[in-house]
């Protein structure tokens, strides 16, 4: 069974899936575009009106399926879940995921034994390490597990680095590293603008960048999902645009720098867990690990970050 190059599979039709599709079509990422959902009509539905935008986009065919359907996709991205309860307790809310996913990742491998997988489920890292557990057992090397990790934290941070700055948020080399969650990790010391440290910038520049306003900085990232869930009951349009631009890297071989996430031996002295690091992606996934220069501070929160997320995975016995 071979993969047909421009061709994505994408597993959950709501607001995440959805607005993943959209932003593959309005940048062009590949020529086939499959939503596979339980409701189907509700995947019906918004393939219709994804593919109602092609005329103004790009020429991609955008369809609903089901699993059958998957075969010869290079790229299946899954953000299929539950959602959490009202006093459910994230334990609940995980078991309860670590269920959907039992079923939906053999359901895909079945049909799509070589593609890439792309997780997007909170919480990510841990429907991750489940991911590859579950991908482990037809033979799917855990580099072929990608999770978005921190890739929409980066973005935040650079957007709001560059606001300050003064800087387009492309040329802002920052990273969030760690848990997709309230332990994340900016790492400051490793900031660069233009080659520059960002007190050897800020020094040139003779902008004012002290501890308030990295705090502020800090705090907006950190707390960005909250304020936009309170404002308008869901975040879509970022991580849409997130997993467009990783699907966008495997399938065109790109080897970019993201802040993904994909099982590790060893994360801060953590054994065998689940965390966003600085990794080179490319065709067949995680290529490459390439663990930053924190200072004594940040590896002390990296570390914390990671054992968070390992007491969450063995709560659910992965």
């Amino acid at each position: 069974m071979t993969t047909k190059p421009g061709k994505i599979g994408i597993v959950g039709s709501g607001f995440v899936g959805a607005t993943a599709a959209y932003a593959m079509v309005m940048r062009g990422v590949g020529r086939e575009i499959i939503l596979v959902d339980l409701n189907q009509a509700r995947a019906e539905a918004e393939a219709d009106d994804i593919r109602h935008a092609v005329p103004f986009a790009h020429p991609i065919n955008v369809h609903a399926g089901e699993y059958a359907d998957l075969t010869g996709c290079r790229v299946v991205v899954i953000t299929a879940g539950v959602n959490q309860k009202p006093d459910e307790t994230r334990l609940q809310l995980l078991e309860r995921n670590a269920k959907v996913f039992r079923q939906v990742v053999p359901s895909v491998l079945k049909y799509a034994p070589e593609a890439v997988l792309v997780v997007a489920t909170n919480p990510v890292d841990v429907t991750t390490h489940l991911t590859a557990r579950y991908a482990a057992e037809f033979g799917v090397p855990s580099s072929r597990v990608v999770g978005s990790g921190t890739t929409l934290d980066t973005a935040r941070f650079r957007t709001l680095l560059g606001r300050k700055l003064g800087v387009d948020a492309r040329h802002c080399h920052a990273y969030v590293v760690g848990e997709h969650g309230d332990s994340e990790v900016l790492t400051w010391s490793q900031v660069t603008i233009g080659g520059l440290s960002l007190d050897e910038y800020c020094h040139q520049q003779a902008i004012e960048f002290g501890a308030a306003e990295r705090a502020a900085i800090d705090r907006q990232v950190r707390n960005a999902a909250y304020s936009i869930i309170k404002g308008k009951g869901a975040t879509y349009y970022g991580i849409g645009s997130a997993l467009a631009n990783i699907v966008q890297v495997i399938l065109n071989d790109r080897r970019a720098i993201l802040t993904v996430c994909t099982p590790k031996a060893k994360v801060a002295g953590v054994e065998d867990v689940t965390v966003a690091q600085v990794h080179l992606v490319g065709g067949d996934g995680v290529i490459a690990t390439f663990p930053q220069g924190l200072n004594d501070e940040e590896n002390g929160q990296l570390h914390r970050s990671a054992s968070i997320v390992k007491r969450a995975i063995e709560s659910i016995g992965a």
